[in-house]
């Protein structure tokens, strides 16, 4: 079928119009790459993420308010918004503040009795679980006109996050150009979690040896201590590598690292010189272990009862 001189004008204009769409879109997307604070630079293998539990008290009463007559029930809930599965134990939570000036509540201290599941595609809130103090919990003492107090819970969990380089760079010979570059920062991804990696860089550290820097944050908000041991002044964790031919260092220390001011640097080395005319490329697989603590807190209003 034949356009007329008017209809073939007319697909000229929309398919201009289509163009220019389609070209604002991109330039956009552009912008917003470039602009924004967190560029994904990753393999995707992980969502991501700076969360592990978020932990909350389930309110109490009507608007966390009660009358001293009442009983209300005293619960924490916790959601897994990260990519490490935490199995039956691993997630401790401590009752803080106010709790002497209470009755019917038998423990203080309570742990998770079974799997809280990762966040995932399927389960895009993570898993979660409920502990409970309290079904009946009452506040004994003498209330006129209202009464405030804040309770408080500490919340101490064990935690991984996965660290996977994707091409790591096997090169024996710097001047051969083929294949892959040493010097050069890295793709990698790297599991939701709050202790995070902002950057992987690959390097020499002398004639057939390659070395990474990956630099580590606690994104957080929380404290870190390596599991097993209490926390400090300084926050610290453990970490391993997939392949035993490589030695990782942290401040002169192996699989060990401490934080400053919530940043800390991992050196990742070959232990022995590549053979001569090696030109390959390796992924790479690290997890730094630790444990974690955030505290939490909620307000109770209790009222006078007339």
């Amino acid at each position: 079928m034949k356009l007329s001189k008017k209809g073939l004008e007319k697909s000229c204009i929309s398919q201009k119009k289509i163009i220019l769409v389609t070209l604002l879109v991109f330039s956009l997307f552009l912008l917003v790459a470039c602009d924004g604070e967190e560029v994904q630079t990753t393999g995707g293998a992980y969502l991501g993420g700076t969360q592990g539990i978020v932990a909350e008290f389930e309110q109490f009463g009507v608007e966390n308010s009660i009358y001293e007559t009442e009983t209300f029930p005293l619960e924490v809930i916790m959601r897994n918004k990260g990519e490490y599965e935490l199995q039956p134990g691993e997630v401790t939570v401590e009752l803080k503040g106010p709790s002497l000036d209470f009755s019917g509540i038998p423990n203080l201290e309570l742990q998770n009795t079974g799997i809280i599941d990762i966040i995932s595609e399927l389960l895009t809130t993570g898993g979660e679980e409920t502990l409970t103090f309290s079904a009946d919990a009452k506040y004994d003492q003498e209330v006129n006109g209202i009464i405030e107090r804040e309770w408080f819970a500490n919340i101490e969990y064990k935690y991984q996050t996965y660290l996977i380089i994707t091409e790591v760079c096997l090169k024996e010979d710097l001047t051969d150009d083929r294949v892959c570059d040493v010097k050069a920062s890295k793709d990698y991804s790297v599991s939701g979690a709050p202790v995070t990696v902002t950057s992987v860089e690959e390097d020499t550290a002398g004639q057939g040896i390659m070395a990474l820097k990956i630099q580590i944050s606690n994104v957080g908000g929380g404290d870190v201590t390596k599991i097993g041991e209490e926390f400090g002044t300084y926050d610290r964790l453990a970490f391993s590598i997939d392949d035993a031919g490589w030695e990782c260092k942290s401040g002169g220390k192996i699989n060990e690292a401490r934080f400053i001011d919530g940043n800390a640097e991992v050196v990742c080395k070959l232990k022995d010189a590549l053979a001569e005319d090696t030109l390959a490329t390796k992924q790479l697989k690290l997890t730094f272990d630790y444990t974690y603590r955030d505290l939490i807190q909620s307000p109770l209003k209790i009222l006078e009862s007339s």
